[in-house]
C-alpha cells in the first residue's frame, strides 16, 4: 500500500514507503545517452519530498551508519545536469556496503552496462534494486528511520534489438567480487517479479 511511483527525467522509481528505499528503478539506455553523459557529478544528497515524510530516508538515516549511499540510477548514466542532481535524491538509494558500492559494483556491473549500451544497436533497459531476505520488516536498519539494508542487488539489462536479457546479481557486502550473470528466468525465479510482461527474452 505504500508503493509510490516517481518520475524523473532519466528514470523512474517504485518506491516502497516500508523499506524507505527503491523497489526497483528502471532507465532507458542507448548509444546516445552513454554518448552525453558527461556530466560534472552531483555532491547534494536529498530526501524525495513528493514522498510522505514517514516513508523517506533522510540524510540522518545515512550519518554515521557504515553504510554508503548506492546509487540504483548511476550518476554516470545521467545525460544532463538536472537529471544529474536528480539521482541523488534518497529514493535513488539503498544503504550499500562502502567497499562494494565504489569497488565492485561500479566496475563490473555499472560500467560494464555502460559500455553494453554504448556499442548496442538500439535501446537498453536497465532495473536496479535491493532484495530484502528473508523480509523487509526483519531486515536490518540503519537511522531514526529504519531504512532498511538490502541482503542482495540486481541489475537487469535487457537489449531490445537482440531480445537479450541478463542480471547481475550481488551479495551486499564488502568481499564481494565479479561473477558470472544470472539469466532472466532466474531473476524472475528468485525475486517473484515479472519484470519484462509480455517479453520473453533469449537468455
Amino acid at each position: 500500500p505504500t508503493n509510490r511511483a516517481l518520475c524523473y527525467e532519466a528514470f523512474a522509481i517504485l518506491h516502497s514507503g516500508e523499506s524507505k528505499t527503491a523497489v526497483f528503478v528502471a532507465q532507458k539506455l542507448n548509444q546516445a545517452s552513454v554518448e552525453d553523459a558527461d556530466e560534472k557529478r552531483a555532491t547534494k544528497f536529498f530526501a524525495d519530498a513528493r514522498l510522505p515524510e514517514a516513508e523517506r530516508a533522510t540524510l540522518d538515516d545515512y550519518k554515521h551508519s557504515g553504510w554508503s549511499r548506492g546509487h540504483m540510477a548511476p550518476a554516470g548514466d545521467m545525460p544532463t545536469a538536472q537529471a544529474m542532481a536528480q539521482s541523488f535524491s534518497l529514493a535513488n538509494m539503498v544503504p550499500q556496503a562502502v567497499k562494494h558500492n565504489g569497488g565492485t559494483w561500479a566496475k563490473t556491473v555499472e560500467e560494464a552496462t555502460r559500455k553494453y549500451a554504448a556499442r548496442a544497436s538500439g535501446d537498453v533497459y536497465v532495473i536496479t534494486g535491493p532484495i530484502f531476505e528473508p523480509s523487509i520488516a526483519t531486515s536490518p536498519g540503519i537511522g531514526p528511520g529504519q531504512v532498511r539494508v538490502p541482503k542482495y542487488l540486481f541489475k537487469l539489462v535487457y537489449d531490445e534489438d537482440r531480445n537479450r536479457a541478463w542480471a547481475h546479481w550481488h551479495l551486499n557486502d564488502d568481499a564481494t567480487r565479479g561473477s558470472r550473470p544470472i539469466s532472466y528466468s532466474d531473476l524472475v525465479k528468485r525475486t517473484g517479479i515479472t519484470f519484462l510482461p509480455g517479453v520473453r527474452p533469449n537468455d
